[in-house]
């Protein structure tokens, strides 16, 4: 979102706003041109966060089917044909934990996006209220039962929510002994790769992620972010550059099947989380060289 903001403002020259729907269709066909000349595709869009769970009647839930419907209009400038939605991270006091008020608004999405064939991503955020385990997106993805929905997969998202801990100072959680972490890892990785189709898996987002230096603190930060959350945001390296168990995670979602697009989400500020500089010819080299050694290593016995 801030992106396409970006360039269209640049482009047309005058401030487009996030509700500007008109204008920033009008920058997304001028970027398809530019990715169309360079034989590239846009695989998805994730413009908003805290889509699902308000209130029938709130202006948030108004608000977040209005911009959903002008981002059909982008998507189609575009030329995607699918939408990327996160779990939501509203507290639980303004949207509940309802799981049925979460599948009717996805599953309405849906049937708003079904007419021009396009598709909703569902991700499990490892910091989200009320759905932070890939379990937790798959249950409600089969609980909405459209065709046209289905998981955005992340090994940073689970293996940072089900087996790491950016509060504890081993880096990994600590509610109950390692071996048993291990074990319960082990187990949700072998019931994914035995229970979700391979064709509900819209694509995989790989990153690794930092072992902070201190361990962050459990509280809200100023903006309300929970810790994994401020985690996610600037510790999440390429895979070998961090410590989480991104191998295992990728060899379980293959071993469904799926066969499909992997999407390198890459956030990092460095081991302090306080920003680098990138070359990207080069950053995307090491992005490839990553992706072929992963590949590998998920071959192997």
């Amino acid at each position: 979102m801030p992106d396409l903001l970006s360039f269209a403002s640049l482009h047309l020259r005058h401030d487009v706003g996030p509700y500007n729907f008109d204008d920033l269709s009008s920058a997304a066909k001028v970027v398809k041109t530019m990715c169309d000349a360079k034989g590239l595709k846009i695989l998805i869009l994730q413009p908003f966060a805290n889509f699902e769970g308000w209130r029938e009647d709130s202006e948030e839930r108004r608000d977040a089917f209005t911009k959903a419907r002008g981002w059909v209009e982008i998507m189609k400038a575009c030329g995607t044909d699918m939408l990327q939605v996160g779990s939501s991270d509203t507290p639980t006091e303004k949207i509940g934990n309802d799981r049925a008020r979460f599948v009717n608004d996805l599953r309405e999405l849906a049937d708003m996006l079904a007419p021009h064939n396009f598709r909703i991503a569902y991700e499990n955020w490892c910091w989200s209220t009320h759905a932070p385990d890939w379990h937790d997106v798959w249950d409600i993805v089969q609980k909405v039962n459209r065709p046209n929905i289905g998981l955005c997969l992340d090994t940073f998202q689970s293996a940072g929510g089900e087996w790491a801990d950016p509060t504890t100072p081993s880096g990994m959680l600590e509610t109950k002994p390692r071996e048993q972490v291990e074990r319960d890892w082990k187990q949700s990785l072998e019931k994914l790769s035995m229970t979700v189709p391979k064709d509900k898996i819209y694509f995989l987002q790989i990153s690794d992620a930092y072992k902070p230096k201190q361990p962050f603190d459990k509280k809200l930060d100023q903006s309300g972010t929970r810790p994994r959350g401020r985690w996610s945001h600037d510790f999440r390296p390429l895979p070998y550059e961090g410590y989480l168990p991104v191998v295992d995670f990728t060899k379980a979602v293959l071993k469904t099947g799926f066969r499909g697009w992997f999407s390198y989400e890459i956030f990092d500020g460095g081991p302090d989380g306080k920003g680098r500089e990138y070359d990207m010819v080069p950053f995307a080299r090491k992005a490839m060289e990553c992706q072929k050694r992963l590949l590998q290593e998920c071959t192997e016995e």
